[in-house]
């Protein structure tokens, strides 16, 4: 009896082993076949305001200085 029961269990750790090794997950890392395309619609815009005194507007006008 104590035969049997010793191949039942061999037998069930057989076959659990070969289910727990057909489980295994697998991870593939491959690149893609096409190149990535990132569309980036941006827009700028900036405004640069100048606020000068009319003294210094006469010196600017001025063409000796540049």
């Amino acid at each position: 009896m104590k035969h049997s029961s010793l191949y039942v269990v061999s037998l069930s750790t057989l076959l659990a082993s070969l289910v727990m090794s057909a489980c295994t997950p697998t991870v593939k890392i491959e690149p893609p076949d096409k190149p990535i395309v990132i569309n980036l619609n941006v827009k700028i815009e900036h405004e640069i305001k100048i606020k000068v005194d009319k003294e210094l507007d006469t010196l600017i006008e001025n063409d000796e200085l540049f």
